[in-house]
């Protein structure tokens, strides 16, 4: 076997890359903006087609624009002139992408799209293409040259094309004032999902499983409701239930050391001020991090009224698979 320097290589096609992508920093001019702005007034979809890699790459910047906040999907060229134009509505804007802008397949629906009334936003290579001609919006993917040294592979144009359709989405994401939430409707299973969907109040024990002490019960009357409960902790509240403090098992075992009389001792005067609490409307993910920072395994959860309205342990955060 000869040798080869496979590491040389791969920068050279890394370098032609980056020079292409850079490239792009110089094409983002008024027809950029024309593509945004007829997808925002878009009442349909955004059909993105493309044959070959270009098809490839297209059905990936589908998927993006789709979970990104902009309803999206491919449709293969060649099987739309079999049936699937059936899938495309007037209302819809067609994203054609052909580095040559002559590709025969997308050539083919051009008079379906014009006749629909369809507004079509163009990827090519060649601003003097067909395809970028009868465009409303045409984007310039040209690049100077493919990593393939033959100049034959798709390479740096994918590329290219890939990193426009990024800009696209993400100008459009920024526009609309797209949010974690809503992005997390677009991904609902996962760890992603459950760390942005989940609330506090999804997972927290509420109701008679809080464990709840006047400030004046007993040291005796406390610990009695800390061992029924089963969290290791007890709130203490007044007769409005509002959150005056909390004691702890860690708060025992100081209170022991000190020596107090259990059967005298109020709760109130023990109790542990200013606890760690997070609202009944907080994502799990925000319960979390609380917890992580202080170092603890349970947390009070408050409404606005500042009451107690539940207790959450890191037991169910790892359950319901947010930690």
């Amino acid at each position: 076997m000869h040798s080869f320097d496979f590491i040389s290589s791969g920068i050279r096609t890394i370098r032609i890359e980056s020079a292409a992508v850079t490239a792009l920093n110089q094409r983002l001019d008024g027809e950029f903006t024309k593509a945004c702005e007829l997808i925002l007034n878009c009442a349909g979809r955004v059909i993105v087609t493309g044959m070959g890699k270009s098809g490839h790459i297209g059905n990936k910047i589908a998927a993006t624009l789709a979970s990104t906040g902009t309803p999206a999907f491919f449709v293969h060229p060649a099987e739309a002139s079999h049936g699937d134009m059936g899938m495309i509505t007037p209302q819809d804007v067609v994203l054609a992408i052909s580095y040559s802008g002559t590709s025969n397949e997308i050539l083919t629906l051009l008079p379906l799209f014009k006749r629909s009334g369809i507004k079509i936003i163009s990827m090519t290579g060649n601003a003097q293409s067909t395809l970028a001609e009868v465009s409303e919006a045409h984007l310039n993917i040209a690049v100077e040259i493919e990593a393939c040294p033959l100049d034959l592979a798709p390479t740096a144009s994918t590329t290219a094309t890939l990193v426009m359709g990024d800009a696209l989405a993400i100008a459009l994401l920024e526009a609309r004032g797209f949010t974690a939430e809503d992005f997390a409707f677009s991904h609902p299973g996962g760890a992603l999902g459950r760390k942005l969907l989940l609330r506090v109040s999804d997972i927290m024990h509420s109701g008679d499983k809080i464990p709840r002490v006047l400030a004046n019960a007993s040291l005796s009357q406390a610990l009695l409701t800390m061992t029924e409960k089963g969290f290791g902790l007890t709130t203490v509240v007044d007769d409005n239930n509002q959150l005056l403090g909390i004691f702890t098992d860690g708060d025992l075992r100081r209170t022991i050391d000190k020596g107090v009389d259990f059967s005298k001792a109020a709760i109130g005067d023990l109790m542990h001020r200013n606890p760690k609490t997070v609202s009944d409307k907080a994502l799990a993910a925000e319960a979390l991090k609380i917890m992580e920072d202080a170092k603890i395994t349970a947390l009070i959860v408050r409404n606005e009224q500042q009451c107690p309205v539940g207790v959450l342990h890191m037991h169910d955060l790892l359950r319901a698979g947010v930690a």
